[in-house]
């Protein structure tokens, strides 16, 4: 029996890129429903996540064209991750397995097939891993270096080199749509499954068109979520930073007690100054990390909606 498989494709702002992108994806369905890996009632899910642009309106000209493209419209722009969520459990019972992958094409469609063969081989699950990191700035390979070695330290199951190019299972997501926490980080919460997985290697590409949705400060506010997510380690550390200040002050005290006594005086002005800018940095940082995950805790207490879906796109 073949597989219908939905590529699942999230969309923000994507107006310069997208025509080339439905183009591709549409080519290599055709492809590989030829050769007999996925079905003819395979899909191509784009999840226009609030943009400001024609994207909508691309994807509805592309599905009036070809019933094989479908989408639905998010209501308000509500992220990546969201806006991938609710692609997935869109589509999950409409078909056997999908497959996440970026919008500008940047993820190797060309092993597309080689995430089928690992799905009908039993995996439940199959992460696309980059071969390397040779074409990121020197910047950026390091950053993200740094990320996944302070997600392992912090205790977080990530996938190195993994983003979000994957392959899941009707099963899988069945499983995934357990998870009810409001502050998504689907690169630690997927590997939590832990049913039967495997990966497939692949070089990244550049962009077909338009530029990076994912700045600097979008990058570090991701890494952080990340880490508060799936880690109480930043919290520890609070722990242990205070138990060192406290015994260096008692230090600090038991020195100046001596010195008074001896009738040793020290003018001490600059030493002073350091240790209160010091601490009151350390102050600030612990606060900050205290209210990230304080502020965790009040988004999933209230419990709203991750995502509401405007409109759909249905084939007549």
């Amino acid at each position: 029996m073949e597989t219908i498989v939905w590529l699942i494709v999230p969309c923000y702002n994507e107006e310069d890129a997208l025509n080339f992108t439905i183009q591709a994806l549409l080519e290599k369905i055709r492809e590989l429903t030829q050769c007999s890996k996925v079905s003819s009632h395979s899909k191509i899910l784009f999840v226009d996540d609030g943009s400001s642009d024609s994207t909508w309106d691309i994807i509805c000209r592309a599905h009036q064209k070809d019933s094989t493209v479908t989408g639905i419209k998010l209501a308000h722009n509500q992220g990546h991750q969201n806006a991938l969520l609710a692609g997935m459990l869109y589509a999950k019972n409409k078909c056997d397995c999908i497959i996440s992958l970026d919008a500008d094409l940047q993820d190797d469609i060309g092993v597309l097939g080689e995430f089928i063969d690992k799905y009908q081989d039993g995996c439940q699950v199959v992460y696309g891993i980059r071969k390397s990191r040779k074409k990121d700035s020197w910047f950026k390979r390091n950053t993200a270096q740094l990320f996944y070695k302070l997600m392992h330290v912090a205790g977080g199951e990530v996938i190195y080199n993994h983003a979000d190019y994957r392959l899941m299972s009707r099963k899988a997501l069945n499983a995934l749509e357990q998870f009810e926490e409001v502050n998504l980080f689907l690169r630690g919460i997927i590997p939590l499954i832990g049913m039967k997985s495997d990966f497939v290697l692949y070089e990244r590409n550049e962009r077909v068109a338009g530029k990076s949705k994912y700045p600097l400060k979008k990058m570090i506010a991701f890494a952080i979520q990340g880490i508060t997510s799936f880690s109480v380690k930043p919290l520890k550390m609070i722990t242990w930073l205070g138990a060192i200040f406290s015994i260096v002050s008692l230090s600090g005290l038991l020195y100046a007690l001596i010195s008074y006594f001896c009738g040793v005086t020290v003018k001490g002005w600059t030493a002073i100054v350091c240790s209160i800018w010091l601490m009151g940095g350390v102050v600030m940082l612990s606060i900050g990390v205290l209210g990230e995950y304080i502020g965790k805790i009040y988004s999933e207490v209230k419990k709203r909606p991750k995502y509401i879906i405007d409109e759909e796109l249905k084939d007549d």
